[in-house]
């Protein structure tokens, strides 16, 4: 069996302290939110379905409960995918990453204190801008504590979690899988927590590696990770906070300034830290382990990113990359591979390989229904399928009868080989991640569009985003061309910030302009940043002093267009 990026004890864990008392969670009207149970049993030996490497992991995900990470530091495992980490200080506790909804939070919190006593919550850290970090922060605090976040963290929980939702959301159903069985012909771990997600603002943020500062009497030196990430270290506690650094780099992130990280991250933390911990991963204990910990993901992304650019300047493609980099016997456990190769590529080079015959290629189905009369109609290209999936060429089979369902998404014997053929690619696969979306996209075939549930979104979230971002979120959804012909001008008068926005919607593009200089607009309209969201919400303006033509924010609303949550990625 390939070795785990994490080992574990064969016991229940070091530092085990309690079980989870329930393993679901449910909102105020009674709808579960959180199943912990819902992916089934991962005892006993491996089946035939599942990845040995895969299995052991999600075994090691079934050990859920509270657990002592080091001498006053404990974490909450099982109720979410990520992991709640609680620091004691003198008055209280420091929260990190309150999980991704606030009924998780309160959970994790309640089983915390049920064994280390009813500890008041004394400042908020946010390790990562995801939603996983955030989401559950009104389960642990209304205010009034510090919240530090890195910076540029809403920017970056914008791009997400406004910006790109819908698309982000769609995705993530096939990312974690939550309509698949659990068990170990469906999913093996848990999905993500379906409750309410909110966002309490930070106080403060922290700009620079080296930062230090102290909560509740215990002091932190951070380390600011690149894509709005944090590390940190308890020096008196030698304990150390990994967030991301021992992952993938976030999109869009320089891979030389991840790699840069990396060693930074085994120069001011090698030696430091007798225990390192991360919130999707069991702790490494032992300072040597740590250390080496640190040095083969900084290795791993440095021979990657290395050997990306050796290949791609001998004129090979992200995919020809992906087959033949091999890494050393030391890294080769590792997981994200393919995701880096692509990354540096992209981050170099972006999308295009280079051959023209790539440049301006039909769209899936228009290109499918060629391939497919080209190899003599749907039932022959089933046919050579079958031929590939029974010689085991799996791949290739699942691109064959990806265009024949393209070309006919009625071709119900193609859908259905395919379905097998995710199946069989699923079962096989070592990333959780592959393995959910072979098998979605298999229960999408059969199925259907399986609806998605994101949880609900706590009031006042979109506000703790800030204007900015929020004003950004309605230009990403104007219809371009539809207002090709639209000119207006609106100014937001923000009363309880002090600050005034102007957006100007002109040749299909809204711009946003903090500030602006006096001058003629349509619509003059002063309010809340609440206010604000609700109004773009569409729950009226109620008391908003305006001035000016109404009719211009109607005419902005008519120049939006409603994302689809539900849109399809198997079938065209």
């Amino acid at each position: 069996m390939a070795e785990l990026p994490y080992e574990a004890d064969d016991d229940r864990g070091a530092g085990f302290v309690a079980p989870l008392a329930s393993a679901v969670v449910r909102d105020a009207d009674g709808k579960v939110v959180w199943d912990a149970d819902a992916y089934g049993r991962v005892d006993g030996g491996c089946p035939a379905t599942a990845h040995p490497s895969l299995w052991a992991q999600a075994g090691l995900l079934a050990r859920r409960g509270l657990y002592e990470v080091a001498e006053g530091v404990y974490q909450v495992r099982g109720l979410d995918r990520a992991a709640m980490t609680l620091v004691e200080g003198d008055t209280g506790v420091v929260v990190v990453d309150p999980l991704r909804s606030a009924e998780c939070a309160v959970a994790a919190l309640r089983l915390y204190r049920g064994h280390r006593g009813d500890r008041p919550v004394s400042a908020v850290i946010y390790s990562h801008s995801r939603a996983d970090r955030f989401g559950g922060s009104r389960g642990v605090t209304l205010g009034g504590v510090p919240v530090l976040a890195p910076a540029g963290f809403l920017d970056r929980a914008a791009e997400e979690f406004l910006y790109a939702a819908p698309a982000a959301n769609r995705r993530a159903a096939y990312t974690y899988g939550p309509a698949l069985p659990g068990g170990p012909e469906g999913r093996l771990g848990p999905a993500r927590s379906a409750g309410t997600v909110s966002l309490v603002p930070p106080t403060a943020l922290i700009e620079r590696t080296g930062q230090e500062e102290t909560l509740d009497g215990v002091r932190f030196l951070f380390q600011l990770v690149p894509g709005a990430a944090l590390a940190f270290l308890l020096p008196e506690r030698r304990a150390l906070g990994l967030a991301v650094n021992a992952g993938d780099p976030p999109g869009g992130c320089d891979p030389r300034l991840w790699t840069r990280g990396l060693s930074e991250a085994v120069t001011l933390f090698a030696g430091r830290a007798d225990v390192a911990f991360a919130a999707h991963h069991e702790p490494v204990r032992g300072g040597e382990e740590v250390t080496r910990l640190l040095e083969r993901h900084r290795d791993l992304h440095s021979y990657l990113h290395d050997q990306t650019v050796r290949l791609m300047n001998k004129g090979l493609t992200p995919q020809e990359i992906a087959e033949c980099l091999q890494l050393p016997p030391a890294l080769a456990a590792l997981p994200g591979s393919a995701g880096v190769i692509r990354a540096v590529y992209q981050h170099y080079l972006g999308w295009f390989d280079g051959n023209p015959a790539h440049l301006w290629e039909h769209p899936p189905r228009q290109s499918a229904i060629r391939y497919v009369e080209c190899l003599g109609g749907g039932a022959a290209v089933v046919a050579l399928a079958e031929r590939y999936a029974a010689g085991g060429d799996l791949r290739f089979a699942a691109q064959l009868l990806n265009h024949a369902v393209f070309a006919d998404e009625g071709n119900k014997r193609a859908r259905d080989l395919l379905a097998e053929v995710y199946t069989r690619l699923g079962h096989g696969a070592r990333d959780p991640a592959w393995r959910n979306a072979y098998l979605m996209g298999a229960l999408e075939l059969t199925d259907g569009i399986a609806a998605a549930d994101g949880g609900t979104v706590a009031p006042g979230t979109l506000a703790a985003l800030g204007a900015e971002q929020v004003l950004d979120a309605l230009a990403v959804r104007v219809d371009g061309p539809k207002a090709w012909s639209e000119n207006l001008a609106i100014d937001w008068h923000l009363t309880d910030l002090g600050r005034r926005y102007r957006t100007v919607l002109s040749n299909g593009v809204l711009i946003r302009q903090a500030d602006p200089p006096e001058g003629p607009v349509d619509l003059t309209l002063r309010l809340t940043q609440a206010q604000l969201v609700a109004l773009l919400a569409g729950r009226g303006v109620g008391e908003v002093s305006r001035e000016g033509d109404m009719r211009a924010l109607k005419r902005l609303f008519a120049a939006l267009d409603a994302p689809v949550p539900g849109f399809a990625i198997v079938t065209p």
